[in-house]
């Protein structure tokens, strides 16, 4: 558990004015990132050398906030307005993550309310500390950190970089392994004899019982399990392309050369074999991290699978991409954050908000095409914050157990009547016009 009786030494208006400066001081950083990771799309960065007209850098120039101010004067170069987004992205980052230890460490707004009662596992149950909440608040502030800068290049590029989303999964798993309690709470319990609050951290089986029997750090079969998801994650990854126009023999020959010709396979290549040991060593080491790691490993494949098939099932139907595969790779980093759970609600939700941005967009641009990380990353941040209430509401569906797998394969052949129904409609339309 972290040790955090240092920082609850500082007086709390002092913590959130050194949040503040965090905030601004780590927005600086990601607005490097968001040009430096947008560069292969040729966007102009006030970070790139200057030319000789803007004149040389001082380090008045390199404070977050302020330094954009005095940047104002580069306007030929970089064009009107250029400093506005960035400088209001260090502001907004600032008081964002000194809200969020307000919301999360101060108020304890995403513990759940205590309930009478044993508690699922307790293998997998902490007491409430301030440790437990300041391991949540740092994986929520690294994931909002990460999809915020996702979410402003998609904005810019229509593209999300795997620069972004790749290691931020592999960070999302790195949290569940060292810190299992940075996962998001499923209920708590008080034990009336001693006063103490207990949360019970989400798993793969919440609300049920954690499946040792299946799962637990003793069974193959849970291994399997977990090294099937990290190496699902990593095929998704391959720089893989597929031709089915001179047949299946062609197209695999194709798909093979291809593989051993890039680059980009021996990385994965090696990602898949530095993690599948790390998985491995995790098995046979601790019960209770293997558990949140296998969730955070479950919920990266969910997370990316259920958009991967989106996107093979919006191409198969509409002949173009429904999807951009950033949003596949994103899905997976939000997916090792949160779990498979929250991630099928966000799955849900961000339609809803990119539905009605859509036809707005519509209407003022003749514009069809938005970016959807942004609308994935708004979702999460809603799961995020109003996590109790959120998965109070939906903690019934998710005790349907094997049923869960089904309903969303019915979903997803809902959304193949769909959009076939609609190309029908757009030709019948196209016709008569």
């Amino acid at each position: 558990m972290i040790d955090v009786d240092i920082i609850d030494a500082i007086p709390f208006e002092q913590r959130l004015a050194g949040l503040f400066v965090i905030g601004a001081t780590l927005a600086s950083f990601m607005n490097l990132a968001i040009y430096r990771l947008a560069w292969d799309q040729r966007l102009i960065s006030p970070w790139s050398p200057p030319p000789s007209s803007a004149g040389p850098r001082t380090w008045f120039d390199r404070l977050p906030i302020f330094g954009w101010l005095s940047m104002r004067r580069e306007v030929a170069v970089h064009g009107q307005g250029f400093w506005i987004r960035p400088m209001l992205l260090e502001l907004g980052v600032g008081f964002g993550l000194a809200a969020l230890y307000w919301w999360e460490v101060h108020q304890k707004a995403l513990i759940p309310t205590p309930w009478l009662g044993p508690l699922a596992d307790l293998s997998l149950a902490y007491q409430l500390t301030q440790g437990l909440l300041y391991g949540m608040f740092l994986s929520h502030a690294i994931l909002i950190a990460l999809m915020l800068v996702a979410s402003v290049i998609d904005l810019d590029e229509k593209t999300i970089p795997d620069g972004i989303t790749v290691p931020g999964a592999l960070l999302g798993l790195l949290f569940a392994a060292a810190m299992p309690w940075s996962l998001l709470p499923a209920s708590s319990v008080v034990d009336l004899a001693f006063e103490n609050q207990s949360i019970e951290i989400m798993h793969v089986a919440s609300p049920n019982a954690w499946p040792d029997s299946i799962l637990g750090n003793t069974t193959a079969g849970s291994l399997l399990i977990a090294l099937s998801c990290y190496t699902f994650w990593c095929f998704l990854l391959l720089p893989r392309m597929w031709y089915g126009r001179r047949g299946i023999k062609k197209a695999l020959q194709f798909f093979f050369a291809k593989l051993a010709r890039e680059p980009g396979s021996r990385i994965v290549l090696g990602m898949w074999i530095v993690g599948s040991i790390g998985i491995a060593l995790m098995w046979s080491l601790d019960e209770t991290r293997w558990a949140a790691l296998t969730s955070s490993l479950i919920g990266m494949a969910v997370g990316g699978g259920t958009i991967w098939v989106v996107r093979l099932v919006g191409y198969a139907v509409l002949r173009r991409e429904a999807m951009g595969f950033g949003d596949v790779t994103l899905m997976s980093m939000i997916g090792a954050f949160v779990g498979w759970q929250a991630a099928t609600l966000i799955f849900f939700m961000a339609p809803g908000v990119a539905l009605l941005f859509g036809i707005i967009n519509l209407l003022l641009k003749s514009d069809n095409e938005i970016p959807y990380g942004p609308f994935l990353c708004a979702a999460t941040l809603a799961v995020l914050l109003g996590w109790p209430d959120i998965w109070h509401l939906t903690e019934p569906y998710f005790s349907l157990g094997i049923w869960i797998p089904i309903l969303l394969g019915l979903c997803l052949g809902l959304l193949i009547v769909l959009l076939m129904g609609l190309q029908l409609i757009k030709r019948i339309f196209l016709r008569r016009t």
